[in-house]
């Protein structure tokens, strides 16, 4: 397992569709874990295969008890509406309120390659939403009204207007001391 380099706001790659995955193989078995490794360092509740420079259909979460790896995901069906705020590991220190389905089904294939079916709400479906969203070049932001978004974009590229590229490595969070 490796740290993978998160792809921050403005790398192409978080804009394109993702390809599905043909054949769960090795490859993305250590992929899947990478991913894992990547989204805890970076104490992330998902994260998509997008964020990390590779667009194919993979995404991670850890969020309401479910650890699960989401290959070739899709939400079947939604039902309900909830508000909370999100955020986003390719879009550091940027939140805003979004709106989503409260809760949703999933079809996907774990990582050993066997499909699967599950129904959540809260926390979960929403982590759901976010990172399939990644997986079709949709980002958090792009659920806001245009005012707000103009908004958070501008300070987003005021705080990052000396940044040289969109690529940023991802370290472990210092544990606390006691």
């Amino acid at each position: 397992m490796a740290r993978l380099p998160l792809h921050l706001l403005g790398s192409p790659v978080l804009r394109q569709r993702s390809e599905e995955v043909a054949k769960v193989d090795d490859d993305v078995r250590a992929f899947v874990d990478s991913m894992f490794e990547t989204m805890d360092a970076a104490q992330g509740v998902g994260l998509a295969a997008n964020q990390v420079g590779v667009a194919r259909r993979v995404a991670v979460i850890d969020a309401d008890g479910h650890r699960i790896a989401m290959i070739n995901p899709r939400i079947v069906s939604a039902e309900g509406r909830a508000t909370a705020e999100e955020g986003c590991l390719s879009i550091p220190e940027v939140f805003a309120d979004v709106t989503r389905p409260e809760r949703v089904v999933l079809e996907a294939l774990d990582a050993d390659g066997t499909p699967y079916r599950l129904e959540v709400g809260a926390l979960a479906a929403r982590a759901i939403q976010h990172e399939i969203d990644h997986l079709d070049g949709i980002l958090f932001l792009d659920h806001l009204g245009p005012i707000k978004r103009k908004m958070l974009l501008a300070r987003w590229k005021k705080d990052h207007r000396n940044d040289t590229t969109y690529i940023k490595e991802v370290t472990p969070a210092a544990a606390p001391s006691d």
